[in-house]
């Protein structure tokens, strides 16, 4: 079931309810989840659930289950089974035939998708990036050319970095950063990928934790192979300079053109090295 992502009045009178009478709540932090029982007056015993402990408890919890006992299953903030464990243990207790559903309620990505400004009917939730530079380039290449809003979860020690690895492999598309949702200090930030980037980089690290939603790749603009780009760069070069031919690729296809101006260079340089031959 869902919980306050920072508003305890979000919790919903049937998360209540249910709160108040199963035999067992399983929890990531029960630190967290004793904190919101007692704001509601109630005492039902709680069980640590977490990525350190899932494969040990997994078993353990679903015996309960299958000795008739009712749990349920909740993340510090938000719904589970986004970006946590939860979802194993659920597809355990389906495997062995015991009936699941669903409390729905507060959600981050959601509540930061609604409030960013952005198109909401078609939408990709990513949970957080890789932490390294590498790895998280290569993850937002997968999703360039993807015509849905995109929805990360991030560390605010990193924002500024991935807000610029957005800006070079996505291009300069209208964003918007959330932070402390539901909460007294609530911010949400738009702007543009260059425009976030920069405030956060003069800025500094934002307090709270952080969404970033990313508008959708432009209509009309082509995912292409690699073999198509470069016959495009070698058109364009024909024409135009190095980098005019990668800015006109990358209106055309939502490629980075920090990419398209390097793959640009190896061509003019490749077919310069074929003439002095």
């Amino acid at each position: 079931m869902a919980t306050p992502i920072g508003n305890l009045e979000d919790l919903t009178l049937r998360a209540r309810k249910t709160l108040a009478s199963v035999d067992l709540i399983a929890c990531e932090d029960t630190r967290v989840t004793r904190k919101l029982l007692s704001a509601y007056g109630l005492s039902t015993p709680v069980v640590a659930y977490h990525d350190h402990n899932a494969a040990r408890m997994r078993p353990r919890l679903i015996e309960r289950l299958k000795n008739g006992q009712s749990m349920a299953l909740v993340t510090d903030a938000g719904t589970p089974l986004v970006a946590d464990p939860g979802f194993k243990l659920v597809r355990a207790a389906l495997d062995a035939g015991l009936p699941v559903t669903a409390l729905p309620g507060p959600s981050a990505g959601l509540t930061a998708l609604l409030l960013s400004g952005l198109p909401s009917d078609r939408f990709l939730f990513a949970g957080f990036l890789p932490p390294k530079q590498g790895a998280r380039r290569t993850a937002l290449g997968e999703w360039r050319a993807l015509r849905a809003s995109l929805i990360f979860f991030e560390s605010p020690r990193r924002l500024a970095a991935s807000l610029a690895d957005m800006l070079s492999e996505l291009g300069d598309r209208p964003a918007a950063v959330a932070r402390e949702l539901t909460k007294r200090y609530e911010e949400v930030r738009r702007g543009t990928l260059s425009e976030l980037g920069d405030h956060y980089r003069s800025r500094g690290a934002p307090k709270g934790e952080v969404v970033v939603v990313v508008g959708p790749a432009a209509a009309g603009r082509e995912a292409m192979g690699e073999a198509e780009t470069d016959a495009l760069l070698g058109e364009a070069l024909a024409r135009v300079g190095t980098r005019q031919a990668a800015a006109e690729l990358a209106e055309r296809t939502g490629r980075s053109r920090r990419e398209l101006y390097r793959r640009a260079l190896a061509l003019r340089s490749g077919k310069e090295a074929e003439g002095d031959g």
